[in-house]
């Protein structure tokens, strides 16, 4: 087997691959990227055996067969490599030769045949969205990571829903770690690759992956076959695997009838709130908000370190109300919204603060308090 690669089309993709590639395992296999040459190019597969990566790119093939090699120093080398073309020749044994004249590795491979088989679709219903929209759904979810320890379904996975709005079809985004639940939706065009109402559980981890593999142009396409989530954007295809379990009844949770709302300038509120975390630690990780008619009295106790406090004067609908919350929380949500402004849902000091924009509406994030 022997190919040339132009480096410009390639490291993307190495790049785009390295999450998948770079988990750990049990199996070494899975660091590795199975590259076929074909006639009119180069086909990529990267898998974690929950996660799958299948890319096509454009490439000068001299003769067709399939190498095994380490994903990440691949990458390295064709990141640093000097020109633009990059010779790839197969030798004896596995052993994979790159380069020519006076730049040359010789990197090992291993038998392409024991790489695991990742699934490959052709034709199946699918979703369509905007990329650049789908990309902001899942950044604005991603940070809600699950705990280490916690194997709950609804915990280490990620909700789609789909749903019928103003006579649109949308598409809907739900992640939860127990503490804090957001919500993120937004219009698509549905051709029954998911059915109206049905929601689905998805691994995060793998579905965290998809921002990083999602280029903003143009659409992507979501299907589901099987017991998998499928991506598709242009050449490149991720499948992610689905879980078995129910996203809990959040309704209640969310909402805002009986609630109080505040509206703060969002950046300001980012600043302040940073400021105040700078005693947090992991045993001192809450800091306390004193709500009151003309201003909102924000503080930070940590006995090993000292104490701070910040004041804001904003109109809050409260004789007073004093309320514990974990500050990363609201900076992360908080980052997630596009809006100058934003709006606090505050109910009292057992229920969940709802945190959305002030005109769109398209992400809302709830916060638990902590205890006092």
């Amino acid at each position: 087997m022997k190919f040339t690669l132009k480096k410009s089309k390639i490291l993307d993709a190495l790049s785009k691959i390295q999450g998948i590639a770079n988990r750990k395992t049990k199996d070494a296999i899975t660091s590795c990227v199975l590259i076929k040459a074909l006639e009119n190019g180069l086909k990529f597969y990267v898998t974690d055996y929950e996660t799958g990566f299948i890319g096509f790119y454009p490439a000068d093939v001299e003769s067709e067969g399939a190498i095994l090699v380490n994903a990440k120093k691949l990458f390295e080398i064709v990141k640093d490599f000097p020109i633009e073309d990059i010779l790839v020749n197969e030798v004896e044994n596995y052993w994979i030769e790159i380069g020519s004249n006076n730049i040359q590795y010789h990197l090992v491979g291993m038998e392409p045949s024991n790489f695991p088989e990742i699934p490959e679709i052709e034709e199946m219903p699918f979703i369509e969205i905007e990329a650049k929209h789908f990309k902001k759904m899942v950044d604005k979810t991603s940070p809600i990571a699950s705990p280490p320890e916690d194997r709950r379904e609804h915990i280490i996975g990620v909700c789609l829903e789909t749903f019928q709005k103003d006579n649109e079809n949308w598409i809907k985004i739900i992640s939860t770690d127990g503490n804090r639940l957001a919500i993120v939706e937004f219009p698509c065009t549905n051709e029954a690759g998911l059915t109206l109402g049905r929601s689905i559980l998805i691994k995060k981890k793998g579905f965290n992956e998809l921002s990083k593999i999602i280029t903003p142009e143009g659409n992507v396409s979501i299907g589901i076959l099987d017991n998998k989530l499928f991506m598709k954007q242009q050449q490149e295809t991720v499948s992610v695997q689905m879980l078995t379990g129910n996203f809990p009844d959040y309704a209640m949770l969310i909402d805002k009838e009986n609630a109080k709302q505040i509206v703060v300038n969002r950046q300001l509120f980012i600043m302040t709130l940073r400021r105040m975390s700078i005693f947090s630690t992991e045993e001192y990780k809450g800091i306390i908000f004193n709500f009151s008619d003309d201003k909102i009295v924000v503080s930070s106790t940590n006995p090993e370190l000292g104490e701070s406090r910040e004041e804001m004067f904003v109109e809050c609908p409260f004789d007073h109300i004093e309320i514990a919350f974990n500050p990363r929380y609201f900076i992360e949500s908080l980052s997630a919204i596009e809006d100058e402004k934003v709006i606090l849902n505050i109910t009292n000091d057992q229920r969940p603060c709802l945190i959305e924009g002030e005109t769109d509406k398209s992400y809302l994030c709830l916060i638990m308090p902590m205890k006092i």
